[in-house]
Parts: C-alpha cells; structure tokens; sequence
C-alpha cells in the first residue's frame, strides 16, 4: 500500500505532520478527515522513504501498546463513553485526542479510521492480536451483534478490572517472604564467604582440634567460595533444560497435574485457574456468546495444561448433548464449587450470573488461601534465617570460647 505524507490542522489549532498508508491520496484525506483533522497537503514519499516507514511501524508494533492496566482502564474509558450514548466513532476520535503516547494515539486513530470505513469494531480490534486477545475480540464482536456494545464493554471492563486485582494481591501476598528469602540468602553467603574464612585463618596454626561445627562450617565455606561458580552454572543449566523439557506438551501437562496435589500450592492453583475460568466463561455466555464458543475460550485462559485438558474434555461432552453442570462435575480437578453453581444456572436459567458469583467465590478463596500461605511463610522465613545465622555465629565463637577455657 502506498505511504503518504501529510500536513494537518486539528481542532484546536495545532498542526500535525506524520506519515500514512492509504490506497490513494483522496483515501489519505478521507483518513485525515476522520481523525478529525483537516487535510493541508497530502504527498507520496518516495519508496526508501516508504520503507523505512514500514520498518519503523514494525518495530513500534514489536512492543505492545496497552499493558494489562492500561487496557482495563481504556475498555473502561471507552465503556463510559458509549453507555452514555456517544457514536463508537466519536468516543474513539476522543480517546485518540486523549491519549498522552504517540504509539497508543496511532494505535486508537487507526481502529476509528477502520470503524469510519465499514470495518466492524470487533474486526479491526482482531488485527490487533498483540493488544487485543481472542476473548476481548469475541466479547466485543457479541457486544456488537447483539445492540449491547456499551453493557458488554462495562462487563469487560469489570473482568480485567478484576483480573488485574486479584493478581495485585497475590503478588503483594507473596512479595514479603520474597524479599525477606533475599535477604537471607545474601546475609548467609556473606557470612560464609567473608566472615568464616576470617576465623579459618585465625585457628590455621593452632594444633588443637577444632569444634565439629566450626569444621563442617568451614568445610561449606570453602566449597562454597571455590566451587560457587560452578553451583552457578549447574542451577542455570538445570532451569534451562528443565524450562526445555517443558516445551513438550505432555510432559508440561503431567508437570501441571502433580503441581495440583501439592498440599497447598495445588489447592492455590485449583482455586486461581477455576476462578479465571468461570470469570471468562460467564462474562462470554453474558455477551451472548455460543456456549460452545464461549468454553473454547475459556478453556485456553488456563495456564495449567492438566485442566485445560479437562475443560476441553467437558467441552466435547457438551457438544454430545450433556449439561455443563454434568461436564464439569466429571472433572475431579475442577472444585466442586464451580459445577453445582453451573447446575443452579442452568436450572434457573440464569447461568451467567450464577457462574459469576462461583468465580467470585473462588477468587475469594484464592486471597484467603494466599493471605494464609503468606502470614505461614513469614516467621517461618525470620526463624530459619536466625538458626542458619545462629549456626554461623555458633561456629565462630565456639573456638574463641574453647581457647578462652584454656587460658584460663
């Protein structure tokens, strides 16, 4: 497609210069005039000139333009927009004005000018697949087929709303321990490293035998300080190959079923992976979406392979005619939680909504488990990091103390 260079006047004054693809130059000023813009000089660049511009474009569109919270706050942006009765091309001109990031601006600008022309929303967002995922596109395409753009749009808003919260809070549960392991593990390494081998070379002419501890810690020390390297290396290898071997899907799925019977990292899992699935799955029945359809999508917003599996499986036994209630009741990984609230759906015809308050049930269980897991880990984290100091200090001091008694 050729490449044009334009000269624009915008609403408030300003003049905007840039480069375009179009088909001619009257589609440019087309372009132009529905980005609110007024055309002043529209020329084709030459073809190294155009070259650069798709290798320029390319490289922007390398990185993405919305972040997770970045999206949630546009789709609300564009929600409130709409619902209140703005044309879905004028709420887009204004998010495009709005927008305080060049690649963000382009991005908004391109899918009003795609809209202005004919193109359904949900179908310029699909040419978009880095920023816009398979589910946004299918929830807003119902939006759209159903007359409910602006009430879908909210109901997105609200799942990646809620989305980015609870993952706020389970990092946030797991940061202090995180940081309090780091800790220790620097203060332990310089110990042995640094302080051990001090007191090793002040008892290295003494023909007395040392304490056992002392021994064995200045044992560590020097394997630590001439073999670390190589303690190094082994454990990046053994991720890499470990990060490899896990490229085989069933391996990665035999990997993901033994992580769920963890004692408590399995229930987490559980809980988080099922809390996502019912999310996606009610706000997709909600929008409209064909059941079938909808637990396609939700099955591939698991991250664990072991029941995503089992979400495909319930999928084909909905195809053949069984209720999803029955279908996910087969599945032992999903809990128990999750199929007696699709039953009530189905039974009071209500599936979206019950699936809903299933989701928010096990999200909140999610932050209940991850609070608990964290307020464990803390002291346990503080009490082994004081025996394994005690342990260093005990070694130091016990030759001092021995060598004092003979003094004496």
């Amino acid at each position: 497609m050729p490449v044009y260079s334009f000269e624009a006047l915008s609403a408030a004054g300003d003049t905007r210069k840039g480069v375009m693809e179009a088909d001619s130059a009257k589609a440019a000023r087309a372009q132009l005039r529905a980005q609110a813009l007024v055309p002043l000089k529209v020329e084709p660049v030459s073809a190294q000139e155009t070259a650069a511009h798709r290798s320029g474009a390319s490289t922007r569109r390398s990185q993405r333009v919305f972040g997770s919270t970045a999206l949630a706050i546009w789709t609300r942006q564009l929600a409130g927009l709409v619902s209140s009765g703005l044309p879905l091309e004028r709420a887009l001109s204004s998010l495009s004005d709005e927008a305080e990031k060049a690649p963000e601006r382009e991005l908004v600008a391109t899918l009003r000018a795609e809209v202005n022309g004919g193109t359904a929303f949900a179908k310029a967002l699909a040419q978009h697949p880095r920023e816009f995922s398979d589910i946004y596109v299918a929830v807003i395409g119902a939006g759209e087929q159903s007359g409910h753009l602006g009430l879908v749009l909210e109901r997105l808003a609200d799942d990646l709303e809620e989305q980015q919260a609870l993952k706020s809070k389970l990092i946030g549960a797991a940061l202090y321990p995180a940081i309090v392991s780091l800790v220790a593990v620097v203060i332990v390494l310089f110990l042995v490293t640094y302080v051990v081998p001090q007191v090793a070379h002040v008892f290295a002419g003494s023909k007395r035998a040392l304490p056992f501890l002392t021994v064995l810690m200045m044992a560590i020390s020097d394997l630590v300080r001439h073999y670390g390297w190589l303690m190094l290396i082994a454990i990046f290898i053994g991720a890499i190959s470990a990060r490899l071997a896990l490229k085989n899907a069933q391996l990665h799925e035999k990997f993901d079923a033994a992580w769920l019977n963890l004692p408590i990292l399995g229930k987490l899992s559980r809980s988080y992976n099922s809390a996502r699935f019912a999310s996606t799955l009610a706000m997709l029945a909600g929008a409209g979406v064909p059941i079938l359809k909808a637990l396609q999508a939700a099955a591939e917003t698991l991250s664990n392979r072991a029941m995503r599996t089992d979400a495909l499986d319930a999928l084909v036994l909905v195809r053949e005619g069984a209720p999803l209630a029955s279908a996910l009741a087969q599945k032992k990984r999903f809990p128990g939680l999750l199929p007696m609230f699709a039953r009530l759906g189905e039974q009071t015809g209500q599936l979206p909504v019950m699936l809903q308050r299933a989701a928010i049930q096990l999200s909140t269980e999610v932050q209940r488990r991850a609070m608990q897991l964290a307020t464990l880990l803390e002291p346990l984290l503080i009490v082994a990091m004081g025996l394994v100091v005690m342990l260093i200090v005990l070694a130091v001091l016990l030759p001092i103390i021995q060598l004092n008694q003979l003094v004496r």
